[in-house]
C-alpha cells in the first residue's frame, strides 16, 4: 500500500529519515511516496506550500505522513500545516499523552490522557482585517456541523478505547454564542453514548486541573485555539513536544505528524529527537490495521529511551541525545525480534468531485432584529449617538460599545475608548434587510464604516451577544 510522505523543513528530513529506517527494519508493508511540501515550495511561488504533485498524491493515497514545516511569524506565507489540515478536511486533531520509560516528566508519576482538538474552524480561519489603523479584527467561526463532527468522532474513539469519561473544555461563560454552540453540540451528541460520562470544564480551570491532577481526565475535547494551547501544556506533562504524537483525522484523508517545530538551531547537528514523529507513525500504522508492527516499534522505543537515559554512575551527566545514537539503538533492538506479519488496510473512501456542503436542519423561525454597525470615530460616545439618533423609523439606536463595553446610553467616564465603535440598531419586531441596508447607508453618510453584522433571533433565542454592562 502506498502512502504520501513529506520530509518537512528544518530537522524534518533528519527525523523522518530515522523513522523510515526504523519502519524498514520492522518490515512495515508500505510504499512511501515522497512529495514536495513546505518552505521551499512556498518560496518558489506556490502560496499553499503544497506542490501540485503533492496534492495529487495525498488525494490518491488518503494518507500523509509529514515532518514539521516552518511557518513565518507576523508575515509571509500562511501555515502549510494549517492549510493542509483545512484543505483536506481533517476535522479532529487527536493527541495521545503517556509517560515513557526513562523520560523525566513534570509530574513524576504515570499519565495516560487523550485530547481531541477541533481542527479546521475557530480563529484558524485566519479571517482578519484592519478595521482602523489602531484596530485589528479576527473573526471566530464556530459551526454546528463542525462541532457535531468533532464531538461524534471523540465519543466514537472514546467508546472504542474503553474510556469512561469525556470532558468538553470551553469558554461558554464568556463567548456565549461560539463556545456556547460548541458546548450545546457536545451534550447533544453525548446523548447517543449513555455508557460514557460526559461533563464540561471552563478552559482556564481545565488548565489548572491539567497541571495539578491530570489523571482525573480520560478524554478531553476542545475548540481549535484553546485546544492548541492546552494540548501543548499536556505535552509538557510527559516530557515535552518531543514525546507528543499527533493524528489529524478526516473522513477521507488523514495526516500524521509531530506537532513540534522545525528547530532551526539544531539542524544538521545530530541532536533532533525523532520520538514524537515515530509515535505519530505508530498511530498511523494502527489506523492502517498494522497494530502488531506498531506494538513492536513502541516496545523497541521504550527499551531505547530507557537505555539512553540510564545513568550507571549518578555523578556523571546524562549522555547527550543524538539522532544517530537513537536510531542505532532502535535498529539493534529490532534486529533480534521477528518482524510481524500483516497487510495494511485503508478505510473505505468515497471519491468526491465537488466540495462537500454540511448543513444541519434549519430552524423553524428566524427573525432579523436589526444590525450592529462598526464605525471609525474619535468623537465621544455621546456625540456619536447624537449623530445617529432618529435615522430610521423602525430601527432604533439601542446601544454603543467600545472594545465590547457599553459606553452609551450608560457607561463610565473611566472606560478607555479607541477610535472604533459598535453601534447597535434594533427593532421590537422583525425587519427587512432593505431596512437594515437603509440604516447602513445613513450611517455611511455620517461616519467611515468598518463593517456590520445582522442581528438574528433564531427559534426565539437571541443570536447575538450583549455588550459588557448592557442589560
Amino acid at each position: 500500500m502506498k502512502i504520501s510522505v513529506a520530509m518537512g523543513d528544518g530537522i524534518g528530513p533528519e527525523i523522518m529519515g530515522a523513522v523510515l529506517k526504523i519502519f524498514e527494519a520492522v518490515k512495515v508493508p508500505l510504499e512511501f511516496e515522497q512529495v514536495a511540501m513546505g518552505k521551499q515550495v512556498a518560496l518558489a511561488g506556490e502560496p499553499t506550500g503544497i506542490s501540485a504533485e503533492a496534492k495529487s498524491s495525498v488525494e490518491s493515497t488518503g494518507i500523509l505522513f509529514k515532518g514539521p514545516m516552518e511557518t513565518p511569524k507576523g508575515g509571509g506565507y500562511k501555515s502549510v500545516n494549517v492549510t493542509a489540515r483545512k484543505m483536506w478536511g481533517t476535522f479532529a486533531n487527536k493527541r495521545v499523552y503517556r509517560s515513557l520509560p526513562g523520560v523525566p516528566t513534570a509530574l513524576g508519576r504515570p499519565l495516560s490522557l487523550t485530547m481531541v482538538r477541533e481542527n479546521i474552524e475557530d480563529t484558524y480561519g485566519a479571517i482578519e482585517h484592519m478595521q482602523t489603523h489602531d484596530v485589528a479584527q479576527c473573526r471566530r467561526l464556530i459551526t454546528r456541523p463542525g462541532c457535531e463532527q468533532v464531538h461524534r468522532y471523540t465519543f466514537e474513539m472514546a467508546a472504542r478505547k474503553g474510556a469512561h469519561r469525556v470532558t468538553c473544555g470551553h469558554k461558554a461563560n464568556i463567548m456565549k454564542q461560539t463556545d456556547g454552540l460548541f458546548l450545546e453540540a457536545f451534550y447533544a451528541v453525548a446523548k447517543d453514548y449513555p455508557q460514557l460520562k460526559a461533563d464540561d470544564v471552563i478552559v482556564d480551570a481545565l488548565a489548572m486541573h491539567l497541571v495539578t491532577r491530570p489523571e482525573q481526565f480520560d478524554v478531553i475535547v476542545l475548540p481549535n485555539l484553546q485546544g492548541d494551547i492546552l494540548t501543548d501544556l499536556a505535552a509538557g506533562l510527559v516530557g515535552g513536544l518531543a514525546y507528543a504524537p499527533s493524528a489529524n483525522i478526516g473522513d477521507e484523508i488523514c495526516i500524521f505528524e509531530a506537532v513540534h517545530g522545525t528547530a532551526p538551531d539544531i539542524v544538521g547537528r545530530d541532536l533532533a529527537n525523532p520520538t514524537a514523529l515515530l509515535l505519530s507513525g505508530t498511530m498511523m500504522l494502527r489506523h492502517l490495521g498494522l497494530s502488531d508492527h506498531a506494538d513492536l516499534v513502541e516496545l523497541a522505543l521504550e527499551d531505547t529511551l530507557q537505555s539512553m537515559h540510564a545513568r550507571p554512575d549518578l555523578r556523571e551527566p546524562l549522555p547527550v541525545f543524538s539522532t544517530s545514537r537513537f536510531t542505532e539503538k532502535m535498529l539493534s533492538f529490532l534486529a533480534v525480534r521477528p518482524a510481524p506479519k500483516g497487510t495494511a488496510r485503508m478505510p473505505e473512501r468515497m471519491p468526491r468531485r465537488e466540495p462537500v456542503m454540511r448543513v444541519s436542519p434549519g430552524p423553524d423561525r428566524t427573525l432579523m432584529r436589526g444590525l450592529d454597525v462598526f464605525l471609525e470615530s474619535a468623537l465621544p460616545p455621546k456625540v456619536v449617538a447624537e449623530h445617529l439618533m432618529g435615522i430610521h423609523d423602525q430601527l432604533k439606536l439601542k446601544m454603543i460599545s467600545n472594545r465590547g463595553t457599553q459606553v452609551w446610553p450608560t457607561g463610565s467616564a473611566f472606560t478607555d475608548c479607541i477610535n472604533h465603535y459598535r453601534v447597535r440598531f434594533e427593532s421590537d419586531e422583525g425587519v427587512s434587510q432593505r431596512a437594515q441596508l437603509a440604516v447602513l447607508a445613513a450611517c455611511a453618510d455620517r461616519f467611515t464604516l468598518c463593517g456590520c453584522e445582522w442581528l438574528r433571533e433564531i427559534d426565539g433565542r437571541r443570536g447575538y451577544s450583549l455588550a459588557q454592562g448592557q442589560a
